[in-house]
């Protein structure tokens, strides 16, 4: 199943200092076909003004990453941790028992971003923050995994983020033309697709910046560029 989800059909909110769009049923926005996708909560992206951001505010029990498009955002958590994450970089936040954060945008321009937002195994464990340096450069033609679960032991030997969830982050650049193919570990996995850039096509579907590409039951997935993309995927339980 191959599911398009176009970008004029997500949730909106335009708070002035924030513009978001919502993949999934998110504070005001509720569609009950779109709550989830088997693990995957959230899927936000985000427009900040430049000099705006999220003041402090708590979360528990949700591993939460942050993909940054353009710009940067600054993080700031009750745990100490402080960090500015640069387009094309990632944070992740683990909130289990509970954590306390901010962020924001203190640059002169927008920042924007996709909030990623995947629900944990279990409950609680001590909360934690990282944040690491992904150059788009080693992406070209593959995927990378940027964020992974605990079970992905190849993952986390390549460096990518420690998540506590039977989830994988994933992240490539496509040159118009190329193909990549993603194998998940099973075909019943939930794979969530958005081309931050560009336009792609994978079989008969075609998805432009921005949109959604929902996906499951199939052994394989194909991405060909239509135009130089880059593209951020999710692989949930």
């Amino acid at each position: 199943m191959i599911e398009l989800r176009p970008f004029n059909t997500l949730g909106a909110a335009n708070h002035g200092w924030l513009d978001a769009r919502h993949h999934f049923s998110f504070a005001s926005y509720h569609d009950p076909a779109r709550v989830h996708w088997g693990a995957l909560r959230v899927w936000n992206d985000d427009k900040i003004a430049a000099g705006t951001g999220f003041p402090t505010h708590p979360h528990s029990d949700m591993e939460i990453i942050t993909y940054v498009r353009s710009g940067a955002i600054t993080h700031r958590d009750s745990m100490g941790n402080e960090g500015r994450t640069e387009a094309g970089d990632v944070q992740v936040m683990s909130a289990g028992t509970g954590v306390r954060h901010s962020e924001y945008n203190l640059e002169d321009d927008e920042t924007t971003l996709f909030q990623i937002w995947i629900i944990p195994d279990q409950r609680g464990g001590e909360p934690s923050w990282g944040a690491r340096q992904f150059p788009k450069g080693s992406r070209n033609g593959a995927f990378v995994a940027l964020a992974s679960g605990a079970a992905n032991d190849d993952d986390a030997a390549q460096g990518a983020l420690a998540i506590r969830a039977d989830a994988r982050v994933l992240g490539a650049t496509i040159k118009a033309g190329d193909s990549v193919t993603y194998t998940p570990s099973r075909s019943d996995r939930h794979l969530y697709l958005v081309p931050a850039t560009g336009k792609v096509r994978i079989g008969e579907v075609e998805a432009s910046a921005r949109d959604g590409v929902a996906i499951t039951q199939l052994d394989s997935v194909t991405i060909t560029a239509i135009e130089d993309s880059e593209v951020v995927l999710v692989d949930a339980a």
